[in-house]
């Protein structure tokens, strides 16, 4: 029996998610960071100009490092294509649209002075969705217990004891959002996110 191996671009979405992040951060190296601070970061600009209202998405592409983009790729390549395969393409790009459109909104307008790039909020939307994957009617998924002590309880912990440069508001914000779709998708069968 001779079968040939064959690759398949078997999650679309998080394979161009992925590329895209790669392409942000490459931009943002070739550019010292001029690329992330137009498109890939989001920070208090005027809300007279359009672009602030485009980084509220695009901030999740740009990187402030590539440590810091193979940390959080490592995790979307994990999750999401089991994701995307339970759930849809398309409901995995609305969840991360809508995380990157409210982590954004928050960091505008709670901490002004802190600018905020990367995919680490769409990280742990995926991982507290990914807890979702066995819900049952009636039921809360230990996983889903755990991951929010573990994780979420770590990034609490860490947001008020330790001052770093890793914006803990978007691990818990995409975290929470994680939450209310992964319940709003397994509430009932066939229901829709929003």
């Amino acid at each position: 029996m001779n079968t040939k191996l064959k690759i398949k671009f078997n999650a679309p979405v998080v394979l161009g998610f992925v590329f895209l992040c790669f392409g942000a951060t490459l931009l943002g190296y070739i550019t010292a960071g001029k690329t992330n601070q137009l498109l890939f970061m989001t920070y208090h600009s005027s809300l007279m100009s359009p672009m602030t209202y485009l980084r509220f998405f695009t901030h999740i592409f740009g990187h402030a490092d590539w440590e810091h983009l193979i940390g959080n790729m490592c995790y979307i390549l994990l999750l999401g294509p089991l994701l995307e395969e339970k759930y849809s393409s398309g409901i995995l790009l609305e969840a991360i649209g809508v995380t990157a459109l409210i982590t954004g909104i928050i960091n505008y307008i709670f901490f002004p002075q802190i600018a905020l790039c990367g995919a680490s909020g769409v990280v742990f939307a995926f991982m507290i969705l990914s807890s979702f994957t066995s819900f049952k009617r009636g039921e809360i998924p230990l996983t889903f217990i755990l991951v929010v002590i573990f994780f979420m309880g770590q990034q609490v912990i860490e947001g008020v004891t330790v001052k770093d440069d890793i914006s803990n508001m978007a691990h818990i914000v995409g975290g929470i959002v994680g939450g209310l779709i992964g319940y709003c998708l397994n509430k009932k069968p066939g229901s829709a996110m929003i």
